[in-house]
């Protein structure tokens, strides 16, 4: 029998853990259903409107509900039990693909219909992400948490990749989104019996009463670590300037001529990158020169952008994703075990509330950027201007937080000093 000693399980240990691996498989399931839904969402918006602002609005609305409400779900991560919480999360994500398939149904779809579920579902996000960050800690020992950030990592990429190729291909074959929003269904709701199962070791937790002071925590945390404030805001304006996603259904359509299961493919390339990266990256984890590992990593996802947004080569295109992908996971590697291992537990609920936002205006604001800067200049000027901007990016924070470019190694001995 296979023990965490065992040097054969060195590249898997945090998998001798059932809680995390109960844990992984909710993840790939809440993943999964989501990332399918959201190809047909994009798919759908663009059927009924063709303007590539659309599309933006689709990143807008799920990210204007964390703006105002991340800090109250940091809180609730801290303050209430994460794995009753996540359980609510997963429940509020299957309300919203039956909101999304009951407005499918209608005769004629409203975009404007869709927009408001969106709304409801960066609501359920905005809670679930600090949860289920916060929990994943409590699943496996200190040692193994380096080891459990890759795995989890990859888990979430292979959710990643498999989601928009089922996604595409289902809506293709059934001529519209309904089945991939009654599929996302199931998922969640998988999801929620695997959740059941866990049973973490919590640490113990002061119950801070709630006050301006305690919800703010997490800011005042994260800016006096310069470190953590570095890390997490070069990857926001990197990947904000840098965002291809939200345009790939116009890429699809319009520039490299696939239907839905080219976009399907589009979408999963950049997690078939970074799920190859990270299990790479859990068997040869980084040891050293992190800070300057990140750095470049960023810089080739800024390259690759570029790459893709000049394509008109299917395949190409295929290839720059999935670099895209690779050197993004790097980078997201480093800032995931820098943020968890440099944060007390009784603060990682509010410290991830704020990286989420962070992430959110990364991702969903960048979708609208990408709309928006689509819409004035067109598609490939674009995103060609964006990958440019984040080599900018690179350059200025390079300079202004040393504390990133000379990180060495992730470790609490480094990370924390006594």
């Amino acid at each position: 029998m296979l023990t965490s000693q065992d040097p054969r399980l060195a590249g898997r240990v945090a998998f001798t853990h059932p809680n995390f691996v109960l844990y992984q498989f909710a993840r790939f399931f809440i993943v999964l259903a989501l990332e399918m839904q959201s190809v047909a969402v994009g798919w759908q918006v663009y059927e009924i409107t063709h303007r590539p602002l659309d599309l933006g609005l689709v990143g807008l609305a799920q990210f204007l509900p964390g703006v105002v409400l991340f800090l109250f779900a940091g809180h609730a991560a801290d303050r209430f039990d994460r794995r009753r919480l996540l359980l609510w999360c997963y429940g509020g994500f299957a309300a919203c693909s039956a909101l999304l398939l009951g407005v499918t149904w209608r005769a004629t779809p409203r975009v404007h219909l869709i927009y408001a579920v969106l709304l409801l579902l960066g609501t359920v996000r905005c809670f679930n992400w600090p949860a289920s960050r916060a929990l994943l800690p409590q699943l496996v020992p200190e040692e193994h948490f380096a080891n459990a950030v890759a795995w989890n990592a990859s888990t979430f990429q292979g959710a990643i990749i498999a989601g928009p190729a089922v996604g595409g291909v289902v809506y293709a074959l059934f001529r519209g989104p309904a089945a991939v929003y009654a599929m996302a269904i199931s998922g969640a709701v998988i999801a929620m019996f695997l959740t059941m199962r866990i049973k973490p070791q919590p640490a113990p937790r002061p119950k801070e009463p709630v006050s301006v002071k305690t919800v703010l925590a997490g800011f005042r945390f994260i800016w006096r670590q310069k470190l953590i404030l570095g890390s997490i805001s070069l990857d926001m304006f990197a990947v904000l300037l840098g965002g291809a996603v939200a345009l790939l259904p116009v890429y699809a359509s319009e520039i490299l001529k696939t239907g839905p299961w080219g976009l399907g493919l589009l979408r999963s390339a950049p997690g078939a990158g970074a799920a190859a990266m990270a299990i790479l990256v859990a068997h040869w984890p980084i040891r050293r020169r992190a800070g300057m590992i990140m750095l470049w990593s960023v810089a080739g996802f800024g390259v690759c952008t570029i790459l893709f947004g000049i394509s008109r080569s299917l395949i190409v295109s295929l290839a720059a994703m999935l670099l895209v992908g690779a050197t993004d996971m790097v980078s997201v590697i480093i800032r995931a075990t820098l943020v968890q291992v440099a944060t007390p537990d009784e603060m990682r609920g509010r410290v991830n509330a704020v990286d989420m936002l962070f992430i959110g205006v990364s991702n969903e604001l960048g979708e609208f950027e990408s709309g928006l800067t689509a819409h004035w200049f067109g598609t490939v000027p674009a995103v060609v201007l964006g990958g440019i901007g984040t080599l900018v990016v690179i350059g200025a924070w390079a300079w202004l937080f040393p504390e990133l470019r000379n990180a060495d190694q992730l470790t609490v001995a480094e990370l924390v000093p006594e």
